[in-house]
């Protein structure tokens, strides 16, 4: 079976659920929001901009995990997923998901996106494998730091290898879907690298080395 990959934010959902989560917890009150709206919007902006520090950035965006009980945590990611994610599942990103389960291939959801946020997203969509940043934790409770290597650039591919290895599985086949120039040191390892809704960056590479580019957006 060939592996079918896809990116979550602005891939599969019409947003970024990292972004958003940040933006629902300083709504909800649980951080400043004049400061936390303020850092969140630099970091998102770094990330587009290709500058983004990740470990600068887990810090700050899993210190609420740290800072709150876990029950607590996991109400509020319920009403984040119903009221904020629900209505940007992309219905032709469902419909693409559902063609490569038809078509009997492994289906995968890979992000930087911590997996606190995203496990319940990629359930929605019927992905069980999910690779994203871990959260650590000790005694039940979230420490504020990651857990190993994050998914971010080559860090997805590195964390991939290792589920291949984990697996006995291989790329043979297989495909990727992102928005992002970020992702290119994956988009560069599978056998069908394809562009989706991408930014500037990643829409001239594309075109450049004739990879697909396709639109999931109305």
């Amino acid at each position: 079976m060939a592996l079918a990959i896809f990116d979550l934010d602005n891939t599969l959902l019409a947003g970024d659920s990292d972004y958003l989560w940040g933006r629902f917890l300083a709504a909800e009150g649980v951080v400043d929001a004049d400061h936390y709206d303020s850092e969140n919007e630099r970091f998102y902006r770094e990330y587009k901009d290709g500058t983004l520090d990740i470990r600068e950035f887990l810090r700050f965006s899993l210190r609420p995990l740290r800072d709150n009980p876990r029950g607590y945590l996991e109400a509020l990611r319920e009403r984040f997923v119903e009221e904020l994610i629900a209505p940007i599942m992309l219905p032709a990103a469902k419909d693409l998901v559902e063609s490569h389960r038809k078509a009997g291939d492994t289906l995968m959801i890979i992000t930087a996106t911590n997996a606190f946020v995203t496990t319940p997203i990629a359930q929605r969509f019927g992905i069980a494998h999910l690779i994203a940043t871990l959260p650590a934790e000790e005694n039940g409770r979230f420490t504020g730091e990651p857990a190993g290597q994050p998914a971010f650039r080559e860090g997805k591919v590195d964390r991939l290898d290792a589920w291949l290895r984990e697996h006995r599985e291989t790329l043979e086949g297989s495909s990727f879907y992102s928005d992002s120039h970020n992702d290119l040191p994956l988009l560069e390892r599978v056998d069908r690298p394809v562009a989706v809704d991408p930014d500037p960056q990643l829409r001239a590479t594309a075109l450049s080395r004739e990879w697909p580019v396709i639109s999931l957006r109305p």
